[in-house]
């Protein structure tokens, strides 16, 4: 989410809050309307306990899969540059489109799965360069003990590979279900409008807005900080970006110099070639 927009989100919910507040503040008797203000504080306690444990768990689990989805991006861009080397050793008439297939994967990733990701169309969009290596791999039949080795740690980095694709895209659709937002939204509800009995006409306007604002700041901030780490690929501020692959690119390109590829079958952005 873009940065201002979320500014913009805290502060019109600040404003409608302290609004409300004031406007309140004009119909509540001196002291508010509790009798017993020990009591009434005590009751929001429970409230905004229960609140912050809930939200506390949320925001938890939203970055536990933020995080896998940046640690399998990494895992999975380093695993490509790895393959390159690997592929390296293998016969001489299946490594060149191996590791041509290698540079098309990883700018696949960076130039067309990586924007669907962020707009959340990737589903279940295999990469099309993973198939492609998949058949190139099944026609190798390695002869000497180097190129044995090399085919069994190809294949060990291939499921690796794919496994931290998987972690990659795991939090590309959101991992908190729709009925916990519902009941951080209604919980975060229930602490507004308990917090307008709190109006009190006889303390000063800058000290009820003061009440109201920090409470409805902090909530919503928090509500909106949940929502950018559900959605780890968004393209506001905290959004994953390639960076990883991107650097494996730069790192292939070099590495071409030493032990070049064959004939790429793709374009810069990763489609097949015409």
């Amino acid at each position: 989410m873009n940065l201002f927009v979320c500014v913009a989100i805290v502060a019109v919910s600040v404003a409608v809050g302290i609004a409300l507040m004031l406007f309140a503040r004009t119909k509540a008797p001196d002291g508010s309307w509790f009798h017993d203000g020990d009591r009434a504080s005590g009751v929001f306690g429970v409230l905004a306990t229960g609140f912050a444990v809930l939200l506390g768990l949320v925001v938890v689990l939203a970055f536990t899969s933020f995080d896998q989805s940046r640690s399998g991006a990494e895992t999975e861009a380093l695993v490509v540059s790895q393959q390159y080397e690997t592929a390296q050793f293998l016969p001489r008439e299946h490594r060149d489109d191996l590791s041509a297939e290698l540079v098309c994967y990883a700018r696949y990733v960076v130039h067309q799965a990586w924007p669907r990701m962020q707009d959340g169309t990737q589903g279940d969009t295999a990469n099309p360069w993973a198939v492609d290596m998949f058949k190139t791999t099944k026609q190798i039949e390695p002869q000497t003990n180097a190129e044995q080795t090399a085919y069994s740690k190809w294949i060990d980095q291939t499921s690796d590979r794919e496994a931290a694709r998987n972690d990659r895209v795991h939090g590309a659709v959101g991992v908190i279900p729709g009925p916990l937002w519902a009941v951080l939204l209604f919980s975060a509800a229930v602490i507004f409008w308990y917090m307008l009995l709190f109006a009190d006409s006889g303390e000063a306007r800058f000290v009820q807005a003061t009440l109201m604002g920090s409470v409805v700041a902090v909530v919503v901030s928090s509500l909106l900080l949940i929502n950018v780490l559900d959605q780890p690929f968004n393209k506001g501020v905290g959004g994953l970006k390639p960076v990883a692959m991107e650097r494996t690119l730069r790192v292939l390109d070099q590495m071409q110099a030493i032990a070049p590829a064959g004939p790429l079958p793709c374009d810069a952005q990763g489609l097949p070639a015409s």
